[in-house]
């Protein structure tokens, strides 16, 4: 579904990404881990097009996407929820569900169910503002905002950053049934280590830009690869 071929991205002068390559499979969930400012943000501001790169490719189902904006690269499929949430604070949930209507055809501007069940909590609360939702119930709408685009790759930048146990519990729960159900494949950026061995298929550990380690989630428990994650 994605594939991420030897990419360089630079801030002015400072190189943030050097030589990275990763891929996303459909039906699977991929989750990319290291400590903060490795470039984990970057990389995924370079595939929902939010950042151009300077060397490599980028490429959805093989096709490169080049230097295609972000709202051409929702359409083609890419769903993306950026740290922080960024939902719109004075908009009610159901327009911040709306929201997600831009990239779709007219005939498709609708939320679907799955939403709803995924996340009860926005059904009940459509008419509240944006703004006035918990850290984790907006965590929740901007999730199920990405989800209302159809996407067939949903990428998450940092979902359980700030985030109550037990809603960090409903967003795997959550993340879990796309996988198993919408076929979809998923690129997951975190932190927290836990929350990605029990859902990863697929692991790759960053530092410095880099890519260090690449496979299973299991390889995750070997000393080598988490002097990579501890500060």
């Amino acid at each position: 579904m994605l594939s991420v071929s030897n990419v360089d991205l630079y801030y002015g002068a400072a190189q943030a990404l050097r030589g990275v390559s990763i891929g996303a499979k459909q039906g699977e969930i991929t989750c990319v881990l290291g400590r903060n400012g490795v470039g984990k943000t970057s990389l995924l501001r370079a595939i929902v097009g939010q950042q151009p790169i300077r060397r490599g490719e980028i490429a959805l189902d093989g096709d490169p996407l080049g230097r295609e904006a972000p709202y051409n690269r929702a359409r083609r499929g890419i769903g993306f929820v950026p740290q922080g949430r960024e939902i719109f604070p004075l908009l009610t949930v159901r327009e911040n569900l709306q929201t997600g209507y831009a990239p779709l055809k007219a005939s498709e501007r609708s939320i679907p169910d799955h939403v709803y069940e995924l996340f009860p909590v926005l059904k009940d609360m459509l008419s509240r503002r944006g703004g006035d939702l918990s850290g984790g119930q907006q965590q929740q709408l901007a999730i199920g905002r990405a989800l209302v685009t159809r996407p067939r790759l949903l990428v998450l930048d940092e979902p359980t950053e700030g985030i109550q146990p037990s809603i960090i519990k409903d967003i795997g729960r959550a993340i879990r049934f796309l996988k198993e159900n919408s076929g979809i494949a998923i690129l997951l950026v975190e932190q927290y280590l836990d929350f990605c061995r029990e859902l990863a298929d697929k692991v790759y550990v960053m530092d410095r830009g880099e890519i260090v380690f690449e496979g299973p989630a299991e390889g995750l428990d070997d000393p080598e690869v988490r002097k990579h994650l501890t500060v």
